[in-house]
């Protein structure tokens, strides 16, 4: 890493502890941030291709809570699955690994993330609430990028279908991972393009291998969140982009609607970068949210 992180002091100023546990067969790094002591605690799912690192900037604001952030299988420091990458398996080890870890926690999911989490929610992980980030709301293929979408997908079924040295090769490509930094952010601010520049080229590469990164690919593009949100009972908060170039805010405003109770707060002038270029506007959010209402309290 090159570029100066604008989040350092405050990301500085929170404890944080590395651990690993073994999970639905999973070897699972994963890292505690903030006080042990603190009322509440968020779970936390990154994106995909990204690590705990991308959901950093969103922790350094919340104050005063206990974040727990996993690496999913087969990126980071986690171990892939010993199955197939598909919904099925990431959801259930996050259930496992909640359970595991982190019992009652606020599950927060962002992009890939989203889809994971409000599958695992839906189909029983306890969370008295949930919190999307930039929810992966309509079709990839339908999104305002969709031919984007579609030259992805020919280039992670080519990095899985050439001779191994040339598809690693591929999906390692600097270049590659430089051009499609350059499509999501959407500040104009130098020094956090070349900050969000600078955690893709450092963090987007550390995937297990070609076909866990396809595997994982093809599940991005072929589910969202409305199939799980009727079954989702609990409070949630839908965090959109007013520039999102993966689901558009009308389809955001639509998936809130498929939600028994949720909260949709949109930020303006941003993309699918919300936990980089606005990540305390997010926390403020996620604050507000996590605040005891008059429900809560006897």
């Amino acid at each position: 890493m090159s570029a100066e992180n604008p989040y350092a002091a405050r990301l500085a100023a929170i404890p944080a502890e590395r651990h690993e546990v073994v999970v639905a067969g999973v070897r699972t790094a994963y890292w505690v941030y903030g006080p042990a002591e603190a009322a509440m605690t968020i779970l936390a799912v990154h994106g995909f291709r990204g690590d705990h690192h991308g959901l950093e900037p969103v922790v350094a604001f919340l104050d005063g809570v206990r974040v727990v952030s996993p690496d999913l299988p087969g990126f980071g420091d986690t171990a892939p699955l010993p199955r197939k990458h598909d919904l099925d398996g990431y959801a259930t080890w996050l259930t496992a690994f909640a359970t595991e870890v982190a019992p009652g926690a606020v599950v927060l999911g962002h992009s890939f993330g989203s889809i994971v989490s409000s599958a695992a929610v839906a189909r029983g992980l306890a969370t008295p609430r949930l919190i999307l980030v930039n929810p992966i709301g309509a079709p990839a293929l339908g999104g305002p990028r969709g031919i984007l979408t579609r030259l992805a997908i020919f280039y992670y079924w080519a990095g899985a279908r050439l001779p191994k040295r040339l598809g690693d090769a591929l999906l390692r490509n600097g270049l590659i991972v430089r051009v499609t930094s350059i499509a999501m952010a959407k500040t104009k601010d130098r020094g956090l393009r070349s900050f969000i520049h600078d955690q893709h080229d450092t963090y987007f590469s550390r995937f297990a291998d070609r076909d866990t990164l396809h595997e994982a690919f093809v599940t991005s593009v072929s589910h969202d969140v409305r199939a799980a949100a009727a079954d989702i009972v609990v409070p949630t908060l839908l965090i959109a982009a007013e520039n999102d170039d993966i689901t558009p805010l009308s389809a955001q405003h639509e998936l809130q609607r498929m939600f028994r109770d949720a909260d949709l707060v949109v930020i303006p002038k941003v993309g699918h970068l919300i936990h980089y270029e606005t990540p305390r506007a997010a926390a403020i959010a996620i604050t507000r949210f996590l605040q005891p209402s008059d429900g809560d309290t006897p």
